[in-house]
Order: structure tokens, then sequence, then C-alpha cells
């Protein structure tokens, strides 16, 4: 027998640029990303992190270059659309009804991605199958107690629970998470991370994640892309990344900081 295939990458970038009058927040970046595996983007503030992830999830129009997700050329395609094709962006909360509760927010998303009906806000009593799902992935995110509380109501920590509630109801291919624990209390942090843990642990998913916190891309990555200026400077498994000299010195702190 041959040897077994390389895996097919379910998100690629090719040459992604974008450029904001003279400046270019992402330049030229390429890579590669798999299921089963969780990779962490990290470097300095106004690296472009956020923006290589805006210009993957659809939020920005690239340049130039160009996003594949399965083979499939989708860099014409808007963040909704890319949506439906299975890349799930957490932490934008402007997605959060703020005026419905916490169950009907991700009952929307269950339902929005089972397709059931075209009127989103119809009469829950039809819809037992939804509600208990969408229970399910409450309860995964221990928000089971506030399921009946309005969203505009939630502290800024449950409301990114709730957002992880939601997009693991939206069961995208693709999941990325931007600065996943930001802003959250101590006590808050690890049902986020445990979660991103589990979905990690099921090694069907392709995980991105942009991250500070040298603690947590510790404790999840398998890969650390570094960009610095909008460019790519280093991909690599963990260890090699982290240990290299230029990366500690320039773009995660002196090595007793790391």
């Amino acid at each position: 027998m041959g040897p077994t295939p390389a895996p097919a990458p379910s998100l690629s970038t090719r040459d992604l640029t974008i450029r904001f009058g003279g400046h270019i927040a992402v330049n030229a970046v390429s890579a590669d990303f798999y299921p089963g595996t969780l990779t962490v983007i990290v470097g300095p503030n106004g690296a472009g992190k956020t923006t290589y992830f805006n210009l993957m999830s659809g939020q920005l129009p690239a340049t130039s270059g160009s996003v594949h997700l399965n083979g499939v050329d989708i860099t014409g395609t808007g963040a909704a659309r890319r949506t439906q094709l299975g890349i799930g962006r957490a932490f934008q909360l402007t997605n959060l009804f703020p005026n419905l509760t916490v169950l009907e927010n991700v009952r929307l998303a269950v339902q929005s991605h089972q397709r059931v009906g075209m009127n989103m806000f119809s009469v829950w009593s039809g819809h037992k199958e939804l509600i208990e799902r969408a229970g399910h992935y409450l309860e995964r995110v221990a928000l089971q107690t506030k399921r009946d509380a309005r969203v505009a109501a939630l502290s800024h920590g449950d409301k990114r629970k709730l957002e992880v509630a939601i997009l693991l109801a939206l069961e995208p291919a693709v999941m990325m998470f931007d600065e996943p624990t930001a802003g959250m209390s101590v006590d808050e942090v690890p049902v986020v991370l445990d979660l991103i843990h589990q979905v990690k642990a099921e090694r069907n998913k392709t995980i991105l994640l942009v991250e500070h916190k040298m603690d947590v891309v510790r404790s999840l990555a398998d890969r650390i892309i570094v960009l610095h200026n909008g460019a790519l400077v280093a991909d690599g498994n963990p260890a090699a990344v982290m240990a290299s000299q230029i990366v500690q010195e320039a773009y995660l702190g002196t090595p007793e900081h790391v």
C-alpha cells in the first residue's frame, strides 16, 4: 500500500491582503488550517490578527489574495453566507438579540442551523425539540439557570458564554474565537476554556483562536501562527515557535515573561 494521503485543509488563505489607505494591515498571508487542529494566532497589538480573522470570516473584503473553504474559493462571499457554509465566528456581541431571552437566542441559532421554517420568531409551542436542543447548549456553557433572562441584563462574561452556546448550536466545521477570555472574571474563564478543550478533543473541527494570554496559548494550541506588521513571521508547533528567540523577544515578550 502507498503512503496515506495528506489531509486536505478545510480553510486556506493565499496571499491574503488588505489595505486601509496606504497601510497594509494584512500582508500576503498564506496558511492552511486542518480539521482536528487548534491554531492560535498571536502577535503584538496592531499585528493584524483580528483583521486576518475578519478577512477569513467575511467581515472585511480582501484587497487581494483569496480564501478557500474545502477547496472552494469563497473570497467574494459575504459573512452570512460563510456562516451557512460552515465558518462560525464567536465574540461579535452585535450578533446577540438583547431584548430576547438567553434561551430564545440559542433557539434561533438551532433553528437557523436546522432551517426550520422561515419565520424565526414563530410561536414556540410547536418547537419543543428546538427548545430542548437549545437547553442542551445552555447547559454546556453553564447558563441554564439564566435561560429566561433578557440578554441585555447579562454580564459581559455571560454574554460571551452565550456566544459560545450560539456557536456550538450552529455546528460549524470551522470555529473561530477572538480572544475568548477577554473581559471575563477569573471564575468565568474556565467554563469557556473547558468548552474549547471539549470541542478540540472531538478532533473533527478546525479551530482558530486569536489570543494574547500565553497560559491560554500553552494549554490549547496544537500550532501557533505569529503575525507582525500584517505578515506571517512564524508558523509551527508551539514549542518550536515559542522557543524561537526572535518570537520571544519581538512578539511574545522576553523569555522570563513567556
